[in-house]
């Protein structure tokens, strides 16, 4: 069996990126739940405004990774042979707690509850070997996306996934566990949703994934690759709260708020969202696909 990478070798380490008196301040959280600042001060996690837990210069994303997802999605556990991905802007970024908007003239916002790496030193044409000691750790995400734009942009995703916003990331960057032994479960308005054990279901790990981007581009620290999602992605309504938790790493949070449609849309700019076939697909998702062991923790969860 191959050893333990650094970055999955106890103990486990949580830093977290909060604002103190408008400041940026970075810091490792304390067992007793207070986060100790890198000059010695303690702060009160339980009312601390939350920044993302990283600073990346990219954000790249794999479409389909999980057995479960492809299943549901095209009926094959592994759809692709190799990774393919997409990219986020920088905008994207959202903290813990924060708000989603989901804009008046779109019907399908959905969560992807994912779990994400962090790239703690600069990166390049690396083996997947290598590719660990490059991975600062790893925090919860929410790959949040707008598929009533599915039918544009070409499968770049942009406007499908790039809204300002749409990436929750936090609460900390956890370091000193084994991802491939923690479960991910997201929760919408407390309820289980999606629910994955990242050993079993994820097709490429985390180091495969940062040896092939790194093949031709260079990660430098703070780059987030986000690991794809599970199945049962589906659409959230203004007032919803989304949660995504992974064993290890912590329990993120975000509430979806009504925003207005944008103001060139009704002059005709650009694509318009689109409530077609392949949005609803992909959208609503085919629960007559969805894993009967999935169905069965949904069940269990809905009767606690």
């Amino acid at each position: 069996m191959n050893p333990l990478p650094d970055v999955m070798k106890g103990p486990r380490v949580e830093r977290r990126r909060v604002l103190v008196d408008g400041r940026a301040c970075a810091g490792v959280v304390l067992d007793d739940g207070r986060l100790r600042l890198d000059d010695g001060r303690l702060v009160d996690l339980a009312g601390a405004v939350h920044l993302p837990p990283c600073e990346p210069t990219k954000i790249i994303c794999v479409h389909l990774s999980y057995r479960s997802r492809g299943i549901e999605s095209r009926n094959l556990p592994q759809p692709t042979p190799t990774p393919t991905y997409f990219m986020k802007p920088v905008t994207a970024l959202n903290v813990h707690g924060g708000s989603v908007a989901k804009p008046a003239d779109c019907k399908y916002l959905n969560y992807e509850g994912e779990f994400a790496v962090v790239i703690g030193r600069a990166c390049r044409d690396v083996t997947p070997a290598e590719a660990w000691g490059c991975i600062a750790g790893f925090t919860a995400a929410l790959d949040m996306g707008l598929h009533d734009f599915r039918d544009t942009d070409a499968g770049s995703m942009l406007r499908v996934k790039g809204s300002d916003g749409f990436l929750p990331l936090g609460p900390g960057l956890v370091s000193g566990i084994d991802i491939r032994e923690q479960t991910l479960r997201t929760f919408r308005n407390g309820e289980l949703v999606q629910e994955a054990s990242i050993g079993e279901e994820l097709i490429w790990d985390p180091a495969y994934m940062v040896a092939d981007i790194a093949r031709h581009i260079t990660l430098v620290p703070g780059d987030v690759i986000l690991t794809g999602t599970p199945c049962h992605s589906r659409s959230l309504d203004a007032g919803d709260s989304i949660e995504v938790e992974i064993t290890g790493i912590g329990r993120l949070g975000s509430r979806i708020v009504a925003a207005p449609a944008p103001r060139a849309t009704a002059l005709g700019i650009g694509h318009p969202p689109t409530d077609s076939e392949e949005a609803r697909r992909v959208a609503l998702g085919n629960d007559e696909r969805v894993p009967q062991r999935f169905k069965d923790a949904y069940r269990r969860a809905a009767r606690r």
